[in-house]
């Protein structure tokens, strides 16, 4: 969405990863696969409440995911406040990936994974990182509008916030991926999106 038609005012967005699931720990490609947090997880949950405790929360979003959702319910309820929950803001298709480890792809996909190494998309099954990223920043574009200099939490995956981090930053997302490493889980970036678009605060 063009800067133009952003608000004015600036915006404070932070951008949480969801807590660990037991896929997390094998190394396991989620996407869009939809298993539920772990103890691990649901404590980062808790423990992302408390590092949010005094920041003055606007609105909670989410993507429609359980690893993400569960996550956001934790923050939203000690402020008070519901969740917002929109497919749009899900994790990037993985296709033939989903539900594999790690090790699992290199052996089987040698060539996606090198392409993937590189920047750019491994699978041949699922989503473009790009359209990915264009789903993602119109969504977020498109929710914050409603919210012109409040503090928004959104709740999501790591591809998800690597792509919102590399457009804050004006750099292509492949070269993103290549150069910085993902979000932890329980993790938070921060964003701002104002009058000249989408910056980078932390």
């Amino acid at each position: 969405m063009a800067a133009a038609t952003l608000a004015v005012v600036a915006t404070t967005l932070l951008l949480a990863r969801h807590g660990e699931t037991d896929w997390n720990r094998e190394q396991r490609w989620q996407g869009h696969a939809d298993p539920p947090l772990n103890e691990a997880g649901r404590e980062q949950g808790r423990e992302l409440a408390q590092l949010l405790a005094g920041v003055p929360l606007d609105a909670v979003y989410s993507s429609d995911l359980r690893r993400a959702r569960e996550t956001a319910v934790a923050v939203a309820e000690a402020h008070g406040l519901g969740v917002v929950v929109t497919p749009r803001l899900r994790e990037i298709d993985v296709g033939e990936w989903s539900g594999l480890t790690t090790a699992e792809i290199e052996a089987r996909f040698p060539a996606g994974w090198a392409r993937h190494g590189a920047g750019g998309d491994g699978w041949e099954h699922g989503e473009t990182h790009a359209a990915m990223s264009a789903r993602v920043v119109g969504a977020v574009s498109e929710l914050v509008q409603a919210r012109p200099g409040g503090h928004v939490l959104f709740v999501l995956h790591g591809g998800v916030i690597r792509a919102l981090l590399a457009h804050a930053a004006g750099i292509e997302l492949g070269e993103y991926r290549r150069t910085q490493r993902g979000p932890v889980n329980g993790g938070v970036a921060r964003i701002a999106i104002g009058a000249a678009g989408f910056t980078r605060i932390d």
